[in-house]
């Protein structure tokens, strides 16, 4: 009985903090925000365009996916800010590849919602 308890109150703890990131980085990064109305948006298309339940599944997907990466962008932006906050090309490296992961998944989802509607 204790490990179930005690997993009771890790898996509190995880939805707690996975609270909290969401809140967090909803609240100091526009880009999040703005992402997640486009998802709204997509999602919401995705009814209206005729498509199979595979392509909708897909494309709901690929946007979640977009916020994934915006949120672990958010996670590198700040561990090298806690880092230092001094400009440093392996800080400049960090910050801009995932600034680039975020661009080359909304670039998948665009490319994916392009061949849902052209073929």
């Amino acid at each position: 009985m204790g490990y179930i308890n005690r997993e009771i109150r890790r898996f509190g703890t995880r939805c707690i903090n996975t609270y909290e990131g969401i809140a967090i980085t909803l609240r100091d990064e526009a880009s999040f925000a703005q992402w997640i109305v486009i998802n709204i948006a997509s999602i919401a298309l995705t009814f209206c365009v005729e498509m199979t339940s595979v392509e909708r599944i897909l494309i709901i997907a690929l946007g979640l996916m977009i916020l994934v990466a915006e949120l672990l962008n958010t996670g590198i932006e700040a561990a090298i800010d806690r880092i230092s906050e001094d400009i440093h090309p392996l800080s400049k490296k960090a910050k801009d590849c995932g600034c680039a992961a975020v661009a080359v998944m909304a670039i998948i989802g665009l490319i994916a919602w392009l061949m849902v509607i052209f073929t």
